[in-house]
């Protein structure tokens, strides 16, 4: 005779059916119940809706566990001011706060590059990040169980840094903030992430620490590849080296990979405080040669006619002729210029190339320049290993940095910072 089961019976056996059926579909990857506010979520992809004053936040249904230890953002778009957060948080995390701004959660911040851990006020932890980048999060599962692990970030692949943190009993789960305007990324909750013997070799060689600001370019070995969107001249992509020029380190060169749409890519030598929507040349305390048509800019949007026009294959160099008794900030008796062979040759500087609509009034480069205390030093470019001319300007304080400029989608050009060591 079948035994009928009491109602307590039944709630518990329902209980245990659906805890059953959570840890299936956990196990089976399937869609748990997320939660995100002021983003519009299409498929992968999150976008900001907000108005720039509050914050958007997405948090995964899933925490990172010891099958799936890390996930990655990719940015689409970075908007007005690519005030974009990855990291981990617990399970009902504040949606209008960035991820790493409230205790238990971390997270890495896109605009400055800083660590949020717990705290709103951050600590420089790597480089910035821009349209294009990849930003991942990991957790180090090994330790875990005793209420700790090491979530490590990456950037484009590559690990940036780690920090050790406690863990709840609910787990850490992926999030996503923004802030600003236009931001929008894609989520890829599957990624994997592999660090072997040969990859940890590869990263001491990714040649990013040499560069100390980044915007709109995406940096892979020697190789920088613009990733904005070239659609006004305000969407400069702007490489600029980590370190100046010095008499030890005074040339370097850059190969067009690939010219792009219109091979709006520039070479030159800027102040270390450079504005970032400005191709190299066109504000005061820069000169750079321009590859689309061979004119030389020197502090102004009125290009000279120096070179020839650059095209793929071509590499285009650009140095410093120190004078032989110049010292910059404590460096070492002058090297071995003289063994670079360098042949005058000055060409004719005259020219016009994009309309000077500058935000800042600028005055004429060299005028400007010979109001501004400093020594004269003569920068030189060349072609193939050819010398186009030389002009000469006075070095500002800090000294001139190296700086490459792109405009046009698909340009991608190699840099060798070091080209004359070894």
């Amino acid at each position: 005779m079948a035994t009928q089961m009491d109602p307590i019976n039944v709630l518990q056996h329902r209980c245990l059916l659906h805890l059953r059926r959570r840890i299936r579909d956990i196990e089976d990857g399937r869609p748990a119940k997320e939660r995100y506010m002021r983003l519009q979520k299409d498929g992968d992809t999150l976008s900001y809706q907000g108005n720039s004053e509050e914050v958007g936040c997405y948090v995964a249904g899933h925490p990172l566990s010891k099958r799936n230890c890390y996930f990655e953002v990719t940015i689409v778009d970075a908007g007005v001011r690519g005030t974009i957060a990855v990291g981990l948080v617990p399970r009902f995390y504040r949606l209008d706060h960035q991820p790493g701004w409230l205790p238990h959660s971390v997270a890495y911040h896109a605009d400055n590059g800083k660590l949020y851990s717990g705290n709103p006020v951050g600590q420089q932890f790597g480089p910035k990040c821009a349209r294009g980048d990849r930003i991942g999060c990991g957790i180090q599962i090994e330790n875990i169980e005793a209420g700790l692990t090491t979530v490590f970030f990456t950037k484009n692949g590559k690990e940036v840094g780690s920090v050790e943190v406690p863990v709840s009993a609910e787990g850490m789960f992926p999030a996503v903030g923004m802030h600003s305007m236009g931001e929008e990324v894609k989520v890829n909750l599957q990624a994997e992430w592999f660090l072997d013997d040969d990859e940890s070799m590869m990263m001491v060689d990714s040649h990013e620490d040499d560069w100390g600001r980044l915007y709109d370019v995406r940096v892979s070995g020697m190789v920088l590849e613009y990733v904005g969107k070239g659609k006004s001249i305000m969407d400069v992509g702007l490489a600029q080296a980590r370190q100046p020029l010095t008499t030890r380190c005074h040339y370097f060169e850059l190969e067009i990979i690939d010219a792009g749409e219109k091979c709006y890519i520039a070479l030159g030598l800027a102040r270390r405080d450079y504005p970032r929507n400005r191709h190299p040349g066109w504000s005061r305390g820069s000169v750079a040669y321009h590859a689309d048509d061979g004119k030389i800019f020197h502090g102004s949007g009125v290009g000279d006619a120096f070179g020839p026009r650059c095209f793929k294959g071509d590499i285009m160099g650009c140095g410093i002729m120190f004078p032989r008794d110049y010292i910059l900030d404590g460096e070492g008796d002058a090297d071995d210029w003289d063994q670079l062979e360098v042949h005058a040759g000055h060409a004719a500087v005259q020219n016009v190339l994009y309309l000077n609509d500058e935000e800042e009034d600028e005055e004429d480069g060299e005028e400007a320049e010979q109001e501004q205390e400093g020594r004269k030093v003569s920068v030189f470019f060349t072609r193939n290993g050819k010398l186009m001319g030389r002009r000469e300007m006075a070095l500002p304080p800090g000294g001139l940095y190296p700086t490459v400029g792109m405009l046009s989608t698909g340009e991608k050009v190699k840099v060798d910072l070091h080209p004359l060591s070894g």
